[in-house]
């Protein structure tokens, strides 16, 4: 007899939870180095410091909302290689989360006072998305990624010019973020039917606005 239990949806529930706590108010370490750990860190006036500081926390923000979003699909999804796909991605983006919290201590600064309300909406939408079918799970992925990827390529052009500590992070993150949606859409992501990319837009725009500053 196998000694290995099958989680219940009440089960991945709990882990969920713990997890959430982890990411919103632990310190969660990253399995790969910081792609800017070998760099010198940047001299940096100190208004470019409070903006580099600023777009990372809105990075760091936006890795606790794909942590929630994932693991709010991963509770609820109905096949076990798509629950295991969707876990797979949620701990390489535990890696961009840990180098964006290391780069704003780096900063002197500190994540969004708001990231446990973030988490919670971003694990109510990614459990939604999965209670409708595995489809539209993995559409949210690819729509959540490709909006991510451009998102980054703003930021890389935004960076004070002599960040490249910062900039070696988001080249990488945006890197795993096009790859992610390439899986989600291979595994049988579907296109989100208007207006949800729309809204996943704007919802996205009002995070950005609020935790560059909070």
């Amino acid at each position: 007899m196998s000694d290995v239990r099958t989680l219940s949806p009440l089960d991945r529930l709990l882990t969920g939870i713990e997890r959430a706590l982890e990411t919103t108010l632990g310190d969660p370490p990253a399995h790969r180095p910081s792609p800017g750990a070998e760099l010198p860190q940047p001299e940096l006036a100190e208004d470019e410091r409070r903006h580099a500081a600023g777009l990372m926390r809105v990075n760091h923000t936006g890795e606790v909302c794909a942590q929630a979003l994932y693991e709010g699909q991963a509770a609820l999804a109905r096949d076990a290689a798509t629950r295991r796909h969707l876990l797979a991605a949620a701990a390489e983006e535990n890696d961009h989360l840990a180098w964006c919290g290391e780069r704003l201590r780096e900063l002197d600064s500190r994540p969004s006072v708001f990231n446990p309300l973030w988490y919670a909406g971003s694990f109510a939408i990614g459990a939604v998305a999965a209670a409708v079918d595995d489809r539209v799970s993995l559409g949210f992925v690819v729509e959540t990624e490709r909006q991510v990827e451009a998102h980054l390529g703003a930021h890389l052009k935004r960076l004070p010019a002599q960040d490249e500590r910062s900039r070696a992070i988001l080249r990488t993150m945006q890197a795993d973020e096009v790859r992610h949606a390439d899986n989600a859409r291979t595994r049988g992501g579907i296109d989100l039917p208007p207006p949800v990319p729309s809204l996943m837009r704007l919802a996205s725009a009002v995070m950005k606005a609020v935790a560059y500053r909070l």
